[in-house]
């Protein structure tokens, strides 16, 4: 970052601080338990057609549809755009918690996705063949962030970010997933 953009970010506000204090106490936390595992629940119910309600603790549902191609109401995101929001959430999530636990004040962090998928299998109606790859088969992401530190700095926060996100390492590494009834 050139000093005049510099000098510009230390005049800008920082983007809504993270308690720096409580980051700490998590962190320590973390390193006092570190075989903990968590078990995080969601519930998804079908409206009609492909208009579903996830719901999450005691929180709105989350709208999960289609777009007209897909035969959906156009609604909502699809669950694939729903999962690029949540990697690129998970990644933002961090870049800010380690911007903080830094010092650093960012007064801008925006990350565009995009991710490539064949859609032909239509949900195992269309296309079957057996070697197509299912799901994303590449996913890129650009981080757009600014603040009182050097681009260098920026980059080093979006890698560190990258290697410790628990959704980009969910992409990453096979995760066993069990469908049943119930």
């Amino acid at each position: 970052m050139s000093t005049t953009a510099q000098t510009i970010a230390k005049n800008m506000s920082c983007l809504r601080p993270i308690d720096k204090d409580g980051l700490s106490a998590l962190g320590e936390k973390g390193k006092a338990n570190p075989d903990s595992v968590v078990t995080l629940k969601a519930k998804t119910v079908c409206e009609g057609q492909f208009r579903m309600q996830t719901y999450v603790r005691d929180l709105e549902p989350m709208l999960i549809d289609e777009p007209p191609h897909l035969l959906g109401e156009d609604n909502a995101p699809n669950p694939s755009e729903a999962l690029l929001a949540t990697l690129g959430a998970c990644l933002a999530v961090g870049i800010h918690a380690n911007a903080t636990a830094r010092g650093v004040c960012l007064t801008k962090l925006e990350l565009q996705l995009e991710g490539d998928i064949n859609v032909t299998a239509v949900w195992g109606t269309g296309d079957l063949d057996e070697a197509k790859t299912l799901g994303f088969s590449a996913v890129r992401v650009k981080v757009d962030a600014e603040g009182d530190c050097s681009d260098e700095e920026i980059a080093d926060l979006v890698s560190h970010s990258n290697v410790w996100s628990p959704v980009a390492n969910t992409l990453r590494n096979n995760v066993a997933v069990e469908v049943s009834p119930l």
